[in-house]
């Protein structure tokens, strides 16, 4: 390990460096992320981009006393190096190992967990609010990215801050992308701001203050070249309006004022964020004053490792990587595409047949494939930023002129939207079609990216219909079928490889509430049990099926293919028919699928015992991969396995009572 890093075990020892060997720290910890994500992957290039700040931060504050809140937290690698964790630091995203986000219950320098965008600004002013009532003195700082202000919740805090506080630390990091480029007004307005640097209230002061520090005269440089900088852009900023001088309050006239000064927040920027000098001194500044202050810090994502700085959205978060050329494994021959691939061709290929046809993602292009469709036909696609609800409403709006949108949003995500989803979507019964990624687990992010409630929190809805395929092509088929309902449609699929089954030219309809039949009864003998495998976990149901069968057991396979409306006929036959019925989801099991099932058999008045495979009521955690998972909390073929032969020696009544 590098020498200065060497010497980092808490992050007071980051006060005992010189500004030059902080400076050879930022390096020493640049290597250190490049060479230990190369293993496993992770967030590499927005960790990449705020090591410099980071360092700041601890040089200036210090945690856990003083408070820092990171929105969507998949930038606390560097945090988590300076702060006790170095030497576990080779684990993260892996079995056992820390956590790709900020965690509270892993360490005390983790003052607020996350994973989704937007969260940051509310959460610090409660925290700050909180200060003030006990009095407490703590400093509390709030990093959040140029991307969560395409995010609803962050004007919702932004419109609360000054009125609630006078001490708040915002950072601005400013790096122009959330995981694809960003998008919108948002954007351009901070683009703005970026190149044409305006006069604000806290320049003079800012400088008067710094030239009261050690290499003040030097580091007040950064007030000076914005003075200069005044003169250029006055049209741009709005001094025209009031003939080149600033209002009493040291605003321009009309138009120049910067939008977080519109919200009461003292505006410092933009701050080169690479420069430590720098944002130690805005860093000191800020803690200096008594109103609610953001700083505007311009950073580069992937600064430090060339291949992350000419593909920063393909190294925003990927798996392993070549340090030297930063090339990602190629895919084996012969394996199956991912699911969010056959999404993104698919939607292609209906987009073109049916101009109507429409792909929202909320910034996730490359994420969920709808960049495919970007690039074939722009005209029927769109990124509203990260604005859940919005994409939804949009969405809906859309779907009352005739259009059939289809909102590509990973299931965790999509939680965010959820009374849209009810209200806007449902209640007025739109065809507006929602296309969850990332149902089931995502297993190197954790619980604040695992799909484990979509079928819970949408089969109470009414109008709605929702599909499982269990393969590719099946996939294909129900997005085309529902593409031709006129009410609302979620389709529910995971991440990873799908199945490896071929791809027809032209989709099928499905017919809506038909499950199928995959293996009958035999009726030669054994004792009797249907498997129900919903999704992709049909492949466990046959897979067990096939042991079941040699140990002489008379076992049917349903594909139930959707989770609303279930196909009654189907399942009260086999309910009536089998002594033993197991439900097989990648779901929780409070309200999922094999829940509907035993209220569709408790409606029957059916009495066979029903066994439901699906995960625990608890957050599952993060792993390397979601086969240790699986195997961890019982869905696995083994599980089948032992199920059936406990049923078959000792009863329905035992077994019931280990599975609960």
């Amino acid at each position: 390990m590098s020498r200065y890093l060497d010497m980092v075990d808490h992050p007071s020892h980051v006060k005992k460096l010189t500004p030059e060997q902080l400076v050879e720290l930022a390096a020493d910890i640049r290597t250190e992320l490049i060479t230990k994500l190369a293993k496993n992957g992770g967030h590499l290039g927005p960790n990449l981009g705020v090591v410099e700040l980071t360092i700041a931060l601890h040089r200036c504050f210090e945690t856990p006393k003083d408070k820092f809140v990171w929105d969507v937290s998949h930038q606390v690698y560097v945090h988590k190096i300076l702060t006790g964790r170095k030497d576990r630091f080779h684990t993260i995203r892996t079995t056992d190992g820390l956590n790709g986000f900020a965690l509270r219950t892993e360490s005390e320098h983790d003052c607020y967990g996350a994973g989704h965008a937007g969260t940051a600004l509310s959460a610090a002013l409660g925290m700050c609010a909180a200060r003030d009532q006990r009095r407490s003195g703590e400093h509390v700082v709030c990093v959040f990215g140029d991307a969560a202000l395409t995010n609803g919740i962050s004007f919702e805090a932004l419109n609360n801050i000054a009125q609630t506080t006078k001490k708040f630390i915002g950072i601005l990091n400013d790096n122009e992308w959330s995981i694809a480029k960003n998008v919108g007004a948002i954007s351009t307005y901070l683009g703005k701001l970026t190149t044409n640097p305006r006069y604000n209230r806290l320049r003079e002061d800012f400088s008067h203050w710094l030239k009261k520090l050690p290499r003040g005269e030097v580091v007040s440089m950064l007030g000076q070249k914005a003075e200069e900088a005044i003169k250029g852009v006055a049209n741009a900023v709005g001094l025209e309006h009031s003939g080149g001088k600033l209002d009493s309050d040291g605003r321009g006239g009309h138009g120049s004022a910067v939008l977080f000064e519109e919200f009461g927040l003292r505006y410092l920027g933009p701050v080169d964020g690479h420069n430590l000098d720098q944002l130690i001194s805005a860093l000191e500044f800020a803690k200096s004053c008594n109103e609610p202050v953001v700083i505007h810090v311009l950073t580069q994502k992937g600064r430090g490792f060339e291949a992350a700085l000419k593909h920063p959205e393909k190294f925003h978060g990927l798996g392993p990587y070549d340090v030297q050329t930063g090339q990602t494994p190629a895919p084996k021959p012969g394996t199956p595409p991912m699911w969010q691939e056959v999404f993104g061709r698919t939607m292609v290929k209906l987009c073109q047949q049916n101009k109507n046809v429409v792909g929202i993602t909320a910034a996730m292009p490359t994420g969920t494939s709808l960049k495919l469709l970007e690039q074939a036909l722009p005209q029927q696609y769109y990124d509203v930023g990260i604005a859940e609800e919005h994409a939804v409403i949009f969405a809906a709006g859309m779907a009352t002129m005739g259009f059939h949108p289809v909102v590509a949003i990973y299931s965790t995500f999509l939680q965010r939207a959820y009374d849209c989803i009810h209200h806007d979507v449902c209640l007025q019964n739109l065809p507006v079609i929602f296309c969850m990624d990332r149902s089931g687990l995502s297993a190197n992010d954790g619980p604040t990216h695992h799909g484990l409630f979509d079928i819970a929190y949408l089969r109470c809805l009414p109008e709605i219909v929702g599909m499982a395929p269990a393969n590719e092509d099946e996939m294909q088929d129900m997005m085309f079928t529902a593409t031709l309902q006129n009410r609302p449609v979620a389709i529910r699929y995971p991440r990873g490889n799908a199945e490896g089954v071929a791809i027809k030219e032209q989709p099928a309809v499905v017919e809506i509430g038909k499950a199928e039949v995959v293996r009958h009864f035999s009726n030669q003998g054994g004792r009797k049990v249907v498997l129900f495998g919903l999704g992709p976990m049909l492949t466990l149901a046959k897979q067990a099926a096939d042991v079941l069968a040699k140990e002489g057991v008379d076992v049917a396979v349903v594909k139930p293919r959707f989770f609303k409306p279930l196909d009654s006929q189907v399942h009260q036959f086999f309910g009536e028919t089998a002594e033993l019925v197991i439900t097989l989801e990648d779901h929780v099991l409070a309200g999922g699928y094999g829940s509907a099932v035993l209220e569709l058999f408790n409606e029957s008045g059916i009495k066979t015992p029903v066994v439901r495979v699906a995960w625990p009521d608890q957050f599952i955690e993060h792993a390397s991969s979601v086969d240790y998972l699986r195997g961890k909390y019982g869905l696995s073929v083994d599980r089948i396995l032992r199920d059936v032969r406990s049923f078959i020696s000792t009863g329905a009544e035992s077994l019931l009572a280990k599975v609960g």
